[in-house]
Parts: C-alpha cells; structure tokens; sequence
C-alpha cells in the first residue's frame, strides 16, 4: 500500500477541506458554473470560426461572415465575464474558507495546555497559523477550480474535435497517454518537493523568530557570526527544497511543450494534404484544429502547474489538522463555577512530574486558610513555581487532591478558577499595546477610572503619569520601553485590578531596584490585607511577617511554620539559607 506521504493527492484529507466549503455552497456552485461557462465559450469559437470560413469566407459572403464574427466576440465577452466572476468568487471563497480555519485553529491552540508549549516551536505555529493558511487559500483561488476548469476546457476540445474529424483527432490524442503518464510522475515527486519545502520553511521561521527575541543574549555573547553560519546552513536547505520543484518543472514543461508542438506539426502535415489531395477535410476544420491543439494541451501543462500548488496547499492543510487534531487541552469537564473564594486552599498528598517517571513533587501536602499570606521558598528547582502551576490547572497532578473551599479544582470550570486567581510573575510579559490595554487586557468590564484608583491605591500612579501619555502609553514589543520594575509594576496593578480571591506573587521582587521593591512591597501589604496570598520568594526580608512559610527541597516540604519559628531549629534549612542571605547583607 502507498504510504500517505509519496501519494500524489490524499482524497480524505480534500474531502475534509471541503468540509469547510458548506457555509459559502451558492458561491462555490455559482464558481462551478463560471468554469463550465470558460470551458464552454472557449470551445464554441474554434467552430464558430470554422464555421465562418466554410460558409462564407470560402464562398466570398461577407452578410454572413459579419454574424459569425459576432457571435465569435459575443463568445469571447461571455468568456471574459466568466473568467472575471469565477477569478473574484474562487479566490473570495478561499479567503472565507481560511479565515474560518484560522479563527478554529487559534482558538484552538488558545486552549493548550502549557506542556503542548513547553514542547513545540514557536516559529513552527506562527507558520502554521500564517503561510500555511494561505497556501489553503490557493488551492480554491489558482489551484482547485483551475484543475477542473482545465479538465472540463480539455473534455470539451476533444469532443468538438472528434465532431469535426476523428481521424485527425487520433493523431492529436496519441500523444496524451504519454503526457498523462509524466504528469502523474511529475505530482508524486513535486509532493515529495513540497513537503520537504514545507518543513525547511517551518525551520527557517523558527530559527529567526528565536533568535530575533534572544537578539541581545546573541550580540552581549558576540555570537553573531556563529549564528549568521546556522542560518546560512538552514537557508541553504531551504533553497535546495525549492530547486528540486524548480529541476521537476524545468524538466516537465519543455517535455510537454514539445510533444504539443510534434502534435500541432503532425496534423497541419495530415491535414493539409487531406485539404489538398483527399478533400476530406476543410480549411475551415483545418483552421479549427489549429486553434483545439494548443487548446487540448495547454490546459495539460497548467493542470501540472496548478496541480503544484494545489499540493503545496494540501500539504499545508495537513500540517494545520495535524494541530486541529492534537488534543493536549485540560480536561473542562468541571461543573461548578467559582464565582468567589473564601480562600481555603488544601495540597493532598500531590504528585506530579513534567517528564514521565521524573517526579518533581512528591506527595506534598499544604492546607492554607483563608486570608492567610504563606510563603514558599527554596532552592531553584524545589518545585516552589511547579504549585503555582498546579493551582491554575496549567498541568494536571499525576495524583492527591488540590482543592480550594474544600472543592476539588477539577470540578470547577477553568475559567471561573482562573478568574479568582492572580498571579504575578517573575518574566513579566508586556504586549504591544498600551499600559491601560496591557493591565485590563481589554476586558470591557474594568474602566479606565478603576484602574486609575487601583494605581493610586497601590501607590504606582505617580509612576504611569508621569509617562508620555500616561496609561496610553504604548510600551512596544514585551515592554521594551520600560525597565524591569517598571514592567513588574504594571504586572502587580494588572493582577490587583480583577480583584481576585488569591493572589499568587512567583518571586515578584527578584529582578526589580530597590525603589520599585518598595513600591511593590507597599503594595503587597495593602493587596494581600484579608485575602489569601502566596507568595515565592528568594529573598527572605519580603517574607518575614508571613503567617506561614513553607520550606521546599528537591520536591519535598522539608520545613513549615513561622519566621521566629524556623530560626530556631537547629541546623534547618531556612535558617541556614536565612544566615547566608544576612551574612551577605552585612557584607554590602
């Protein structure tokens, strides 16, 4: 059986493509009769003219040869009208069909869980989510209708021919089977092409958009000339990808052209000495074929050429199924629907691993009461961020129970969890937009006004007026024209704006200056006032006054209680990392 990558057209993968086609049905079938109509026109001028010449150019009667030539511009205007519809509503109608797609696929990839992130490309999904969408669009607007319109124009040359004379036809259809036979080989090795085309441009795309985002970790390295020979390497695949669809056209279309030409050498040879010495043919059917050779073939090499591209669309199509078609999203099945939080938050018993038989908690068990602020610290790779995690559902535990107001979190809709929790992180992420749009995230339902009482009574107005435009002001890609505490703050105020039953600070202050640390520890004060908050941190002077510190090592909660509490123990792991971190401070 032929694998499914060397087949030259996959017929399920186009019927589900067709799938998407039911909501535009008029405008597809009013495409279909526009290509009936080319095929049509095109057919009826060689006979119109063939008809002019036999009956009247040859018997000199000029009333009637001025019908004919009218109805042969007549022909051509309906022509020229089919194909101005059929281009317009074939390519409308692959617009339609893939912005359909997209807005599916988007929405799609929106609902991922963050494993599906940790493992995929980002490059490879914008090229899903871009350039293969619009090469879907092309297999209705030059490839789809256009194959069928040059099978359809072909049918109807070789029946008007073999109207005419089925002896010169013979001599003009020996040569397809040969043409139909290449032309099969030449689609099974342009889908190969394709495909590896495909792949090297998913590469190129993910190898740019990676190394334009690390553009200053590149050049604080100087590794610019290192990656500039990477990408020459990936660049150079690219090409040979491309050269291989240009060796297969470069070999195909002279073959054709060239048994096109034999074929139209062979009947003006065989006709004309019909006309001449048998009288069995006319010039005006002579004339007719000369204009149904390049007719019957023509469409023969553009089918190729279209076929080219309706491959590459297909291809396409089946890269963007393949992510409709991955289910990596958190079971939604939860019914109730937190719409406010006491605050009670219970770890039972919780194991969880990011790589399979690679535990990263292993069978924590934390109860936080509500309006309680715990802090979590320990070492890089403790596990601390992994919880956060875990709250929010990001990942599913492999086992225990988490629950908040004693209800089990997997039996809460994820959107009205995610609701009550806020969360502040340590890589503050900024879009390109405004700092107003960038803290509501244009949620229609906070106002301009409380955003502007949150600033103020988080104590950071000062700071966001006093930027050109205020909370207009557009921060550019990732926040770029702001520094990390600024960023931090506009992360802080757009946690604090939802008003949220628990807030989450994942070492929020880690990679702030001094004076934003102070703005952020005002804050977190006046936020975390009778509301349960967790808090990660580093540095252990943020956390000293939280009603409960919970110590983590390698997965596991090693210590619990208060700050006086774990100074005490003897030799614990708190108040050894306590002692380094004062030891330090005393040295500066």
């Amino acid at each position: 059986m032929e694998d499914k990558k060397t087949k030259a057209f996959d017929l399920t993968l186009f019927k589900r493509l067709l799938q998407y086609i039911r909501p535009y049905r008029i405008v597809f079938f009013g495409s279909i009769l526009c290509v009936i109509g080319l095929a049509l026109f095109g057919m009826l001028r060689p006979l119109a003219l063939q008809k002019a010449i036999d009956e009247h150019v040859v018997l000199k009667d000029y009333n009637g040869f001025l019908f004919y030539i009218i109805v042969m511009l007549a022909l051509l205007i309906f022509e020229v009208v089919s194909q101005l519809l059929f281009i317009y509503y074939a390519s409308w109608l692959g617009q339609n069909v893939v912005k359909d797609i997209r807005v599916k696929l988007y929405n799609h990839i929106l609902r991922f869980r963050m494993k599906y992130y940790d493992n995929s490309s980002v490059g490879v999904l914008i090229t899903r989510a871009v350039t293969d969408m619009e090469r879907i669009a092309d297999i209705f607007g030059q490839g789809l209708f256009m194959i069928f319109s040059d099978i359809l124009k072909m049918l109807f040359v070789a029946g008007a021919m073999l109207y005419l004379n089925w002896k010169l036809s013979l001599i003009a259809f020996v040569t397809m089977p040969i043409i139909l036979f290449a032309t099969k080989v030449f689609q099974k090795y342009m889908k190969r092409a394709f495909e590896e085309v495909r792949n090297e441009v998913s590469n190129l795309n993910s190898f740019v958009q990676e190394r334009v985002t690390g553009m200053k970790i590149l050049q604080l390295f100087t590794r610019e000339d290192t990656e500039y020979k990477k990408f020459k390497e990936i660049n150079e695949r690219h090409k040979k990808g491309w050269l291989k669809t240009v060796w297969y056209n470069s070999v195909f279309f002279p073959i054709a052209d060239l048994l096109s030409s034999i074929t139209l050498g062979s009947i003006i040879w065989a006709g004309g000495y019909m006309v001449v010495f048998q009288k069995t043919v006319t010039i005006g059917d002579l004339t007719a074929y000369i204009m149904f050779v390049p007719m019957l073939f023509r469409p023969l090499n553009q089918i190729a050429n279209k076929f080219n591209t309706l491959q590459m669309g297909m291809v396409a199509a089946d890269r963007v199924f393949k992510v409709l078609d991955t289910t990596s999203q958190i079971d939604d099945s939860g019914k109730a629907e937190a719409k406010a939080f006491k605050g009670d938050i219970s770890f039972k018993e919780v194991h969880f691993s990011y790589v399979e038989n690679e535990e990263v908690l292993k069978g924590i068990s934390v109860d936080v009461k509500a309006g309680e602020t715990v802090a979590i610290v320990g070492a890089t790779g403790a596990g601390k961020s992994t919880i956060i995690n875990l709250l929010n559902r990001f990942y599913d535990i492999n086992a225990g129970t988490i629950c908040i107001d004693g209800t089990d979190i997997k039996d809460m809709t994820l959107k009205s969890l995610r609701s009550q929790i806020a969360v502040v992180l340590q890589d503050v992420f900024l879009f390109a937009d405004t700092i107003l749009n960038n803290i509501t995230l244009k949620d229609p339902n906070i106002s301009e006004e409380e955003v502007i009482q949150a600033a103020k009574d988080i104590g950071i107005h000062k700071f966001i007026s006093s930027l050109p435009n205020g909370y207009h002001y557009n921060v550019k890609e990732r926040g770029a024209m702001l520094s990390s505490g600024q960023r931090q703050l506009i992360s802080f105020l757009r946690a604090y704006v939802t008003n949220p039953s628990i807030l989450v600070l994942d070492e929020a202050t880690s990679s702030v200056d001094s004076y934003s640390e102070q703005l952020i520890q005002d804050a977190t004060d006046k936020i975390t006032e009778g509301r349960t908050s967790i808090v990660i941190a580093h540095r252990l002077a943020t956390i000293q006054q939280a009603d409960q510190i919970i110590v983590m090592d390698a997965g596991k909660i090693v210590e619990k209680g208060t700050h006086k509490e774990l100074l005490k123990v003897e030799n614990g792991y708190y108040r050894n990392l306590y002692e380094v971190q004062f030891l330090k401070a005393e040295a500066v």
